[in-house]
């Protein structure tokens, strides 16, 4: 049974922007944080962004500024949008789900972001 799924990587150059997208099943989006997590070939998967179920967000460090974490609870969907995009922010990047403050309970296959130089 399939609860995330992930859309919108691809291959952009530096300084571009993507839009990634998660659609969840219901039973695991309400009342539940959703999140945005990464890994790079040979680097342990790092947070990217979270957001609660009332809209409280957190963010690497390494993004902040550029990045930005959305949730639409009448669509079940949650976004990030990614602006000035650089190299190092190529990786798999997964879509998350569970409660604020501990380790999500759900995962999505994840989406293959490459920002070229």
């Amino acid at each position: 049974q399939v609860h995330l799924v992930e859309s919108g990587g691809g291959l952009v150059q530096a300084g571009g922007s993507l839009r990634l997208s998660c659609a969840a099943s219901g039973s695991i989006f309400s009342g539940n944080s959703m999140g945005w997590y990464r890994q790079a070939p040979g680097k342990q998967r790092e947070l990217v962004a979270r957001i609660s179920s009332s809209g409280r967000t957190i963010y690497a460090d390494s993004v902040k500024g550029r990045f930005t974490i959305s949730r639409d609870n009448t669509k079940n969907m949650v976004y990030l949008q990614m602006n000035n995009l650089k190299p190092e922010d190529t990786a798999n990047y997964s879509c998350s789900a569970g409660r604020w403050g501990l380790r999500p309970d759900y995962w999505g296959q994840g989406t293959q972001v490459t920002v070229s130089s």
